[in-house]
């Protein structure tokens, strides 16, 4: 079930396909700018979680949440012409509260946040929507604040990317965020972490629209390899 909370950040330059949107010569649809791809990360899960549900909160049937400022975030993910992209996978990882992933090669391994899920997956809707319930992420040494993100469909990996947190003064030296050349482009992966309206708890509200910037020809033909699973292995975090 969907939160309540769809706060719907704008589509990437207008989901309405407006006037934000760019127009591609030859084609006769406007196109969104499309997600970029970032590194993967040594710290994909090595060995997933029992529970891998979409909310890291609670692990199983524990009665005990994590730490952290909890966030709800939601999104749709796109075709490059604004088309829902539904039946999808889209898996987050991220660290918890003491930057920590759940990786056995993870230095800070050992100080886990026992109650925090650390991995979770979605398969989005007919309107390409996603929901997670998660907590705001927090620094990992030698990075901004990030949530790793991929989305896979028809078994293959069609996406890798990460979300940052818009305005974080950690933005400006991190490695990850200084490959993505177009500053529109790094616009679409700075998310807005939002107070929850009414919320007696601090919780927050975030929105990450995705564009993945291949036809869906393109998807069926299998002309992008990988799938649910670790695929980029180049030691960045």
């Amino acid at each position: 079930m969907f939160s309540p909370f769809f706060d719907r950040r704008r589509f990437l330059q207008g989901c309405a396909l407006g006037a934000a949107a760019f127009t591609t010569p030859g084609l006769f649809a406007e196109e969104l700018i499309a997600t970029p791809r970032l590194t993967e990360g040594p710290f994909y899960p090595d060995k997933l979680p029992l529970d891998t549900d979409n909310d890291l909160l609670i692990v199983n049937d524990s009665i005990t949440p994590a730490i952290g400022q909890i966030t709800h975030l939601t999104g749709k993910i796109l075709g490059p012409t604004g088309q829902a992209l539904r039946n999808a996978i889209i898996e987050i990882w991220q660290v918890d509260a003491n930057g920590a992933y759940i990786h056995s090669a993870d230095s800070s391994n050992g100080r886990n946040d026992k109650n925090f899920q650390g991995y979770g997956r979605f398969m989005t809707d007919s309107k390409g929507q996603y929901y997670f319930r998660t907590i705001k992420p927090v620094p990992y040494p030698g990075r901004t604040p990030h949530i790793h993100v991929a989305v896979s469909r028809n078994g293959r990996r069609i996406l890798t990317t990460q979300i940052l947190v818009n305005g974080h003064p950690q933005n400006d030296g991190d490695m990850v965020a200084h490959g993505v050349r177009d500053p529109l482009a790094l616009e679409t992966i700075l998310v807005d972490f939002k107070p929850l309206r009414e919320s007696k708890i601090g919780e927050l509200t975030a929105n990450f629209d995705i564009v993945i910037g291949r036809t869906f020809d393109e998807l069926a033909e299998g002309a992008i390899h990988g799938a649910i699973g670790p695929s980029e292995r180049d030691g960045r975090r």
